[in-house]
């Protein structure tokens, strides 16, 4: 390893050379309390950034175990600490001068969940903790500035690490707060099937947000209030008593006029997937973490999914118990999103009307006499539903705003009323008794065998692969897009990039034909608990800004891919 006065003398050696000479900085420098590291530098100063890493032994870090006993607050931690460098790397960026990227000073952006990242890590052995940033090399032209560069490695960067991974000169109160609010997000999250239940709300959640397009919270929203019949109290191991409505398992109906809260109480389920962080409005909003968001998907990739259990009997004869299609028709697509999500693994579905195939979702009683059922070949997820939960212990959570056909097969109904949720579940099943279902029950359709073995693509041969994430709306891998525009609980663009590198690593060490596609799933979840995101990215250059996907989302991108042999 070198030292920082050998980086000093090499930067004042290639000084107004030519770009290229950049290159003879990778490598590792002590630095007074930690090392840096230059894993990947630039072509050009129009390139993407320079990829390095910072490294603070333990000790010198000085976290107390505490802080990361458990996962769920390691995470947070890590969470907390690239917030704090992103904060300060923001405002030191471009004080080098020069062009193209000279002078950014980068890391992950942050959102209002909490998620993995490659951008920090800390060793839950060691205390031992990597931070990993983007640096653009500052240039006159395409001519080395080496000073500017200097002041970025010796004055800014050092104060930013200095004010962000050092826990002598943090908010120390604060980070024990991370840490509880995380062990107590936790607490919620294991206790939900110990009570029958398959989501949380407190009371005084803020669920709405400032704008369609902002994930902060609204200003003066109204807070939430479970109504009494729902009314469940947790003691958590830090804030103490909470109370707040408590979602049964089963089937629950979430209805009222337009505007008043539906789709926002189901998207804050939906991400209640994941821990949020304080001051979000929906920190214990906590749903079953294994929760699929439904939709029709028109247009999608469907490859070789038994979807017998919806859809039968097709006019042109394809087989619908070994499905495939390019472009999938909005009933298709929901009925293999559902099937999906089974192999999946969910105990949880979450649909809203707005967002469904009407045709895959309902048959109201004059359409069946006129089009008789032995002559429409979807059957309506309204005559599986109740199966699925009895027979199967998958519950849902639906958002209806026009029909009241399943007030006859919920378990409970809430009607959404100026954001105040009310149980309306006696009233409603009232009325529907003056609506007898006529239909004859169908016979139960056993779930499928999941027996999807993929076998290794061709264009995934070799080391060339180019990856491409393309934010939150997808994937590009050689040219192929992977659209995960409609798969709803992707959060951040960093966990589709994740999902890319998955991918490779999953074609190229996993899928040999032999092994199905949840054995596949469940091989890269233990490598990523054991080795970290970072185990995805193989031998490439630097690691990428990475965020973790849940399994979910891994099946999701799988099922997705156009090129997937099976």
């Amino acid at each position: 390893m070198q030292t920082s006065n050998d980086l000093k003398t090499l930067l004042s050696r290639i000084d107004r050379r030519g770009y290229p000479a950049y290159k003879d900085t990778r490598g590792t420098y002590q630095f007074p309390g930690y090392v840096l590291s230059i894993d990947h530098v630039q072509g050009d100063p129009f390139a993407a950034p320079s990829k390095l890493s910072i490294h603070v032994d333990g000790r010198q870090a000085g976290f107390p175990q505490n802080l990361y006993r458990l996962s769920c607050q390691r995470i947070a931690l890590q969470d907390e600490l690239t917030r704090r460098f992103g904060h300060l790397a923001a405002q030191a960026s471009f004080q080098a001068k020069g062009s193209g990227h000279s002078g950014l000073i980068s890391i992950s952006r942050c959102g209002q969940e909490v998620l993995e990242r490659t951008a920090c890590r800390l060793d839950p052995n060691t205390g031992k903790l990597v931070l990993r940033l983007e640096v653009g090399f500052p240039a006159n032209g395409r001519t080395i500035n080496a000073r500017e560069l200097e002041k970025i490695l010796f004055d800014l960067l050092p104060r930013c690490v200095e004010q962000s991974l050092f826990y002598r000169n943090l908010n120390q109160a604060r980070l024990q707060a991370v840490a509880d609010l995380a062990e107590d997000q936790q607490y919620i999250r294991d206790m939900l099937p110990q009570m029958g239940l398959c989501a949380f709300v407190a009371d005084g959640s803020v669920l709405p947000r400032a704008s369609g397009v902002s994930s902060l919270p609204m200003k003066n929203a109204v807070p939430f209030h479970s109504p009494q019949e729902l009314s469940v109290t947790l003691d958590l191991p830090h804030r103490g008593k909470i109370t707040g409505m408590g979602i049964r398992r089963g089937v629950t109906l979430i209805v009222g006029g337009g505007y008043h809260g539906k789709s926002t109480l189901l998207k804050a389920l939906e991400l209640g997937v994941y821990n949020h962080i304080a001051g979000d409005g929906r920190e214990y909003v906590i749903t079953n973490e294994s929760a699929v968001k439904i939709r029709s998907e028109d247009g999608r990739s469907i490859r070789r999914t038994d979807i017998s259990m919806f859809i039968n009997d097709l006019p042109n004869g394809k087989d619908t118990a070994s499905f495939t299609t390019e472009d999938a028709s909005g009933s298709t697509s929901q009925a293999a999103n559902v099937v999906e999500a089974l192999e999946a693994g969910t105990s949880l579905l979450l649909i809203d009307e707005d967002t469904s195939a009407t045709n895959f979702m309902v048959r109201d009683e004059l359409m069946q006499r006129v089009i008789h059922r032995d002559m429409e070949p979807i059957t309506p997820f309204i005559d599986r539903v109740r199966e699925l939960y009895e027979a199967h212990g998958i519950s849902t959570i639906l958002v209806a705003g026009s029909s009241g056909a399943y007030f006859h097969v919920a378990d409970t109904i809430l009607q959404m009323d100026r954001y105040v949720p009310r149980d309306i579940t006696a009233l409603a099943k009232q009325e529907a008794s003056a609506f007898p279902v006529s239909a004859a029950p169908l016979s139960p359709a056993p779930l499928p065998s999941f027996d999807r073995r993929p076998a290794p693509s061709p264009e995934f041969r070799g080391d060339r692969i180019k990856l491409k994430s393309l934010g939150r709306d997808g994937v590009s891998i050689n040219r192929e897009t992977i659209d995960l525009r409609y798969v709803e609980q992707l959060r951040d663009g960093e966990q589709s990039a994740a999902l890319g590198y998955a991918m490779v690593y999953a074609q190229q060490h996993l899928m040999d034909g032999r092994h199905t596609l949840r054995q596949i799933v469940a091989e890269l979840e233990t490598l990523l608990d054991e080795k970290g995101l970072e185990s995805l990215c193989g031998g490439r250059s630097g690691v990428s800004f990475l965020a973790r996907p849940r399994a979910q989302e891994l099946f999701a991108c799988f099922n997705r891919y156009q090129g997937l042999q099976l």
